[in-house]
């Protein structure tokens, strides 16, 4: 990273953008390594947030005999009822644009007061079934309130709980062991609607830059789409692979132009890892069609070399597109 900048620098100064002086401030500035404590406050204000709302969830679980179900009931809605009310009393009101408050400590009000509002509602149900047997309703509404909040507050923590929940909703589950017990998309059909819900994601990214509506809520809608839709089609390029290996290409595709445009690192990775992978699937079932069980020692020696090669090319990779970034930013 640091040689990039350096670049950058030098960049600047040859098209006469900055002087001598100014190039050499520069350095020294960055020599100084001077370390910001701004990200890892952020990191303990979320960490204090998730501890506060599992000490309620804890706090639940040990004395719900002897408190009450009404009685819990009532303190998180008395709870959830102040934090939105100290919220939306600072808050500008919604904005097309991004916005935010004056004082950044409101945001992680915004994400406590969403949190609640899920524990509450998915209290509500489990102990009382309020919905009947509709449970898909008790994940609905909680995510109805946190896109209200997301787009309201301009959260982009309480937006990734939103799309989690709408993934939730129709079926999908995300958590790390379905992804390492491969049940992420058990069934054919859960599949389609990965991918379904991906392409919807990706039509609302570029609507609401249409309209220009949170523009900057885009990559996080981009991402949701690609693990989706990537994970969905790899799922599937062991049954239905010709249709699942053409809409990884064509997403894989659309991923790799879309993160030069944010420009994102991130997605630009993702996308060559899940391209990658897919690509390998195809490789090893176009092995096992041509029955390729006589050049087994050739392969498996030729193995190592492939991978170190792999390795390389992601390298490089990755540095051209921090290199193009870099030069996009100069100019």
């Amino acid at each position: 990273m640091a040689q990039f900048e350096d670049e950058a620098t030098q960049t600047l100064f040859k098209k006469n953008l900055i002087t001598a002086k100014q190039s050499d401030q520069i350095k020294e500035y960055r020599q100084l390594a001077i370390f910001s404590l701004y990200s890892e406050l952020k990191l303990m204000l979320y960490l204090s947030v998730l501890l506060f709302t599992s000490g309620i969830g804890i706090l639940i679980y040990q004395n719900i005999d002897s408190i009450g179900h009404v009685v819990i009931l009532s303190l998180l809605l008395l709870i959830t009822i102040c934090c939105f009310y100290f919220c939306f009393k600072n808050s500008k009101g919604f904005q097309k644009e991004e916005s935010g408050f004056e004082n950044p400590l409101w945001q992680y009000l915004v994400l406590a007061a969403t949190l609640l509002s899920c524990i509450f509602v998915g209290y509500i149900q489990f102990q009382y079934t309020l919905f009947g047997t509709h449970y898909g309703l008790a994940t609905l509404i909680p995510t109805i309130i946190s896109f209200f909040c997301a787009y309201y507050f301009d959260h982009k923590g309480v937006l990734t709980i939103a799309v989690t929940g709408l993934a939730a909703y129709i079926g999908l589950s995300v958590s790390p062991q379905a992804l390492l017990s491969n049940n992420l998309y058990s069934t054919a059909t859960l599949s389609y609607s990965a991918i379904l819900l991906g392409v919807l994601l990706i039509a609302w990214t570029v609507y609401s830059a249409k309209i220009h509506l949170k523009v900057h809520f885009n990559f996080i809608f981009l991402t949701y789409a690609l693990h989706l839709i990537s994970i969905a089609t790899i799922n599937n390029l062991f049954d239905n692979w010709l249709m699942a290996a053409i809409l990884l290409s064509v997403s894989s595709y659309y991923f790799y132009k879309t993160s030069y445009q944010i420009p994102s690192v991130s997605l630009f990775a993702f996308t060559i890892i899940y391209a990658y992978i897919g690509l390998n699937l195809l490789l090893f079932k176009f092995l096992i069609f041509v029955r390729a069980d006589n050049f087994y020692e050739i392969i498996l020696l030729a193995s190592p070399f492939y991978i170190i090669v792999s390795i390389i090319l992601f390298i490089r990779l990755i540095k051209n597109f921090n290199k193009h970034k870099a030069n996009d930013r100069i100019r």
